[in-house]
């Protein structure tokens, strides 16, 4: 009998999860819709040291992520923790001044829900950013490196646990997880630029 009654409780619980993180997720979008009109076609997140991108940022609507319904909150020194939402090179662009990280202590899906909050505002190309250490003898500080793939070690991932199918399946194709195209953009534009851009496999670790 008690076998019986856990499995019962189990799946209920599942889909309170599921149906808090959709109730947090629309209140948090109409926050921010409620104050700005438009939608948005490309996704930023800055990392350290290149929140100054967002001075280029034409009409920019600024809202403090501390205002946001449910949004995490950013405790990493020169993380501003703002959403900057905007023009950029004639682009409508929505960009994070700041991220959050698995090790501050956030579950996967709060360092996640700021993405579900991007996709609500219309963005369908995401271009994230970090600062991050190498193992390459041939990697410098300061270097600019083109992820090519990436490497789990946490021993965790933002699928564990329950999945709201309107987000996406369970199981990935991460075959394309980086984008050939944008890639490819990435590098031209570093040609055109002088920049000597480097590929590289980032591995995440705690």
């Amino acid at each position: 009998m008690a076998h019986s009654i856990q499995h019962q409780e189990v799946p209920s619980k599942k889909m309170d999860i599921i149906e808090q993180v959709r109730q947090n997720t629309k209140d948090a979008i109409k926050f921010i819709k409620d104050r700005i009109v438009g939608e948005f076609d490309i996704g930023i997140i800055l990392g350290s040291g290149l929140g100054k991108l967002v001075e280029g940022v034409q009409q920019a609507e600024v809202l403090p992520y501390s205002e946001i319904p449910h949004f995490p909150k950013s405790m990493v020194p020169g993380h501003a923790g703002n959403l900057v939402l905007g023009s950029l090179a004639g682009k409508s662009v929505a960009i994070m001044q700041g991220r959050f990280h698995y090790y501050e202590g956030y579950t996967s899906a709060g360092v996640t829900f700021p993405i579900r909050i991007l996709k609500g505002l219309g963005v369908k190309k995401l271009i994230v950013t970090c600062a991050a250490g190498g193992l390459r003898a041939d990697l410098r500080a300061g270097d600019i490196v083109e992820i090519t793939d990436h490497i789990n070690l946490m021993g965790t991932n933002p699928l564990v646990g329950p999945n709201d199918e309107e987000l996406g399946p369970r199981f990935l194709d991460m075959c394309g997880a980086y984008d050939k195209e944008l890639r490819e953009i990435a590098q031209a534009v570093a040609r055109q630029q002088g920049i000597n851009l480097k590929k590289g496999v980032y591995v995440s670790v705690l």
